[in-house]
């Protein structure tokens, strides 16, 4: 049998710094250059290898930017309807209940067409990981605005900005599911730059080790940038990010080991 050798062993012996993982495949990914979903594949896939989990992983894609997701990450996936990820996740940690599930989600997936799925499987604890990628827009499907489109911001169905007296409130749903007794880790962050992306892959790993531990829903969410659809060139788009985004959904832990953050 061949000897399994490690991610920080190929680094030592070959002196490299990095050392792309072995669970994410050699196809071009589909993303737009400069979008974080790229970047939230990668260090998902890297958890899940340090972890040695590979044989157990089931991920969950449903429709949205990340629909092609089963291409990249070279774990066993499963493609849900549009919104309805928690709902086939929750049937696959149920018969499964020994394998690592998660869903990878974005906004308008999650928080709009899927927000009953979503509610419902936080608020029953189902035994499995959410991992949200929130860019404030319909990125896949021409730029609309999204549940979590922000206050003023445009997009091609509000071209002069969200106007919360005609369109509503932003939802915060990562909030809202902080609330709900059956999630136990709940946390935001990003993948902008090297420092937020460490926070971001410790936040992910620790919610695969709370599903190891059986301890309910563990909710990660990424704010991300679609430079696409915002209209921006990437270094742009993270700058607006920073100084639009964050004031809104503001990084760093919601709920931690079952009790809301003070």
């Amino acid at each position: 049998m061949e000897e399994k050798i490690s991610i920080e062993e190929i680094r030592k012996e070959e002196n490299l710094v990095f050392v792309k993982t072995k669970l994410l495949t050699d196809k071009s990914l589909s993303y737009c250059p400069g979008c974080g979903h790229g970047v939230a594949h990668r260090i998902t896939m890297e958890v899940i290898e340090e972890m040695d989990l590979w044989a157990d992983a089931i991920g969950v894609a449903p429709v949205g930017c990340s629909v092609l997701a089963y291409e990249f990450m070279n774990i066993d996936m499963q493609q849900a309807a549009h919104g309805r990820a928690p709902a086939l996740a929750t049937a696959i940690k149920r018969l499964m209940p020994n394998k690592l599930v998660f869903t990878y989600q974005g906004d308008g997936d999650l928080a709009a067409i899927g927000t009953a799925e979503t509610i419902h499987a936080c608020n029953r604890g189902e035994n499995f990981t959410i991992i949200f990628i929130n860019n404030g827009i319909y990125g896949m499907t021409g730029g609309q605005m999204a549940p979590t489109t922000i206050p003023g911001m445009k997009s091609s169905t509000s071209p002069y900005g969200r106007d919360v007296k005609i369109m509503g409130n932003p939802l915060k749903i990562t909030e809202l599911v902080a609330t709900l007794p059956g999630t136990y880790s709940v946390s935001r962050h990003s993948v902008h730059t090297p420092g937020n992306v460490r926070k971001a892959k410790k936040a992910i790993r620790k919610a695969f080790e709370n599903q190891k531990l059986e301890r309910g829903v563990s909710f990660v969410e990424i704010v991300s940038n679609c430079n696409s659809g915002w209209k921006m060139t990437p270094n742009d788009s993270n700058i607006w990010m920073e100084e639009n985004m964050f004031p809104y959904f503001p990084l760093g832990d919601i709920k931690v080991d079952g009790e809301l953050v003070k």
